[in-house]
């Protein structure tokens, strides 16, 4: 199953397959990791389009946009800490995380993220 969007009541994540894309907003303050799982779906989704395309010559990038994610509870850290554990696995693929500095739990967590992947490029704007 490929989902492309997932929406609730204060937030939207969608991915946009062609900019290999996946664009956060509002606040994620889901109940628990079962609670992610379709987020969670999306994102190992769009992880193996871009495993099966890419070679060791010509890696395949994802972006994550959260720069209008303006919160993000533990649930959720963890879930994003487990997606780049899972392409830390994938040679052939890098992250880059799309951030904002006037979110103040961005520059805080994101940093926690480039530890378990330390080629993750995190774009502050």
């Amino acid at each position: 199953m490929d989902i492309r969007t997932c929406e609730g009541e204060n937030y939207s994540v969608r991915c946009d397959a062609q900019a290999a894309t996946v664009v956060f907003e509002g606040s994620l303050r889901l109940s628990g990791p079962d609670a992610y799982s379709d987020i969670n779906q999306m994102l190992h989704s769009r992880l193996e389009q871009c495993s099966n395309s890419a070679s060791e010559a010509s890696p395949e990038q994802i972006t994550l946009d959260i720069q209008e994610l303006k919160f993000l509870n533990s649930s959720g850290i963890s879930m994003l800490s487990k997606f780049v554990i899972s392409v830390r696995k994938q040679e052939n693929v890098k992250i880059v995380i799309l951030a904002s500095e006037n979110v103040p739990w961005q520059s805080k967590s994101l940093k926690n993220l480039q530890r378990l992947l330390p080629s993750l490029e995190i774009e502050m704007k």
